[in-house]
């Protein structure tokens, strides 16, 4: 694929354009076209009423699943299912790539002790690699190295280290060229070496800070074995930021809280449009037969789904696991170092507007898929990237800058109504927003629920919500499409989570 032409240009640019439009079509619309605007509003409070109560409700029926799941033995449940279609269950090995760049050891060993604490499962069957970049240093790396060989020499069915080189032609350097490097290696080094069968193989990207739960891949094991499109597919659990929730600030707290919720939400979504993000599995013939991570891409996670999936002619789906898989919220040495971490990282993450043109490429390049399946992908990337950086504009301003800028507009039955009927709409929205709130504190640690001072700071922090959201999400996130839309190119940079701001 040619990323260079003008017309892969031009796609890179709707995010922005799209963005830029519905932040000020309210105020020149306001004076031109007051009434095509207060339609527009209103549509947009209708589909937002529906996404909360819809989100709600999944949520809620996410909860009831995560507990089943977590009361499942599921080695049990695989002896009692077993059919002669599946692949049993000794034959299955587990390779989880964890990416590290700098951080301590303190913080690479929650991953590490998450592994090692799996139940159900014979640890022999997991193969860790500690992906470095060589560009950290070799004293760093070397240190590193020895704290986890000694701790972990003896636990898992292979340790492997690798070192990513730096400044390799045509890569950025990232998450997705360092597991790209380690999946490779491992490849080359033990499954063609040792003449192990990549059928057997499942591939997990994770972070440092990732703390798996102790039957995630008991459960795996049990879903990849049953599942006969075990070879298209991704396996995602919910991600919490519930490590260290209660120590960073409020504003990072409050967009955590509405993310973990929603996060179980999103893995149930009745459309199956939903992809894979932060930490994921899948076959690891999958991951080969697309080349591995593309090397010029930052945002790896939704990215590497939509290789496979126009590699596989549209068949790759993803499928939840629910068991929640826990990590650090962004962090900093002091209270405005963790706000400039979270906002750095939002904005990586917005980077992920660079998959629209790579779709709508692929799109065209792929006409042996189903138009409608290619459509509908390219719709999910467009609608996610749009309501992330313009729902807060047309939450907030789009009800009252018409009657504000255009007083004749305000002296009708419609423009006097409009106001009104967005508060009442908005009003409603609190039930689901109060439900996902509880919903995140019960599926909290037992030990990020003690105190009553963390129950009372986590009841006075909601109205700091609309400014928490705007400075933390949809600012960044405005920030990253509007780079893109002028082709300034970002940097990749890994966010702190290694301190804790009380």
């Amino acid at each position: 694929m040619n990323k260079s032409t003008k017309r892969y240009r031009f796609y890179e640019m709707i995010p922005g354009v799209f963005a830029w439009f519905v932040i000020i079509f309210p105020i020149w619309g306001s004076i031109l076209v007051p009434k095509w605007v207060a339609y527009f509003v209103l549509a947009f409070l209708v589909y937002w009423l529906y996404q909360s109560f819809k989100s709600a409700i999944l949520a809620i029926i996410g909860y009831f699943k995560i507990q089943g799941a977590k009361n499942t033995n599921w080695l049990e449940k695989f002896n009692e299912d077993f059919r002669a279609s599946w692949l049993r269950y000794r034959d299955i090995n587990h390779v989880v790539i964890i990416s590290s760049y700098k951080e301590p050891t303190d913080v690479i060993e929650m991953a590490f002790s998450s592994l090692a604490a799996q139940v159900d499962i014979n640890l022999k069957k997991i193969h860790v690699i500690l992906a470095q970049e060589a560009r950290a240093g070799q004293e760093n790396n070397q240190t590193t190295i020895n704290y986890f060989q000694k701790r972990y020499a003896k636990t898992f069915a292979s340790l492997t280290f690798t070192e990513h080189p730096a400044n390799l032609p045509g890569e950025i350097a990232g998450k997705h060229t360092n597991e790209a490097w380690a999946a490779r290696y491992f490849k080359k080094h033990f499954i063609e070496k040792k003449k192990y069968k990549i059928e057997n193989f499942t591939l997990t990207s994770c972070d440092v800070d990732t703390i798996f739960n102790p039957k995630y891949f008991s459960s795996l094991t049990y879903n990849f074995a049953s599942n006969p499109d075990r070879y298209l597919k991704f396996w995602q659990s919910p991600i919490f930021w519930h490590h260290n929730i209660n120590s960073v600030p409020a504003p990072i707290r409050i967009i955590g809280v509405m993310g973990n919720a929603i996060h179980i939400a999103n893995i149930q979504e009745p459309d199956g449009l939903f992809f894979n993000y932060s930490c994921y599995s899948s076959s690891y013939k999958l991951i080969d037969s697309a080349g591995y991570w593309d090397p010029d891409m930052i945002p790896e996670d939704w990215h590497i789904f939509l290789q496979t999936f126009f590699s596989t002619g549209g068949r790759t789906s993803v499928s939840p696991i629910f068991l929640p898989t826990v990590v650090d919220a962004p962090d900093g040495k002091n209270y405005f170092a963790a706000l400039k971490n979270r906002y750095n990282q939002c904005v990586r993450h917005a980077w992920g507007a660079t998959d629209i043109a790579y779709a709508i490429e692929q799109s065209r390049l792929h006409p042996e898929i189903p138009w409608l399946t290619r459509t509908l992908r390219v719709y999910k990337l467009i609608q996610t990237h749009f309501i992330w950086s313009s729902n807060w504009f047309i939450l907030t301003l789009g009800t009252s800058l018409p009657v504000a800028l255009n007083p004749y507009f305000f002296n009708t039955t419609f423009g006097y109504n409009l106001p009104r009927i967005a508060n009442v709409i908005l009003t409603i929205c609190l039930i689901p927003m109060v439900t996902l709130i509880v919903l995140d504190w019960k599926l909290r640690p037992t030990y990020q629920k003690q105190g009553f001072w963390n129950f009372i700071k986590n009841i006075i922090q909601w109205p700091l919500m609309p400014l928490a959201t705007l400075a933390m999400s949809v600012l960044p996130g405005l920030h990253s499409h509007t780079r893109l839309l002028f082709g300034k190119r970002l940097e990749y940079k890994t966010t702190d989570k290694g301190s804790s701001v009380k």
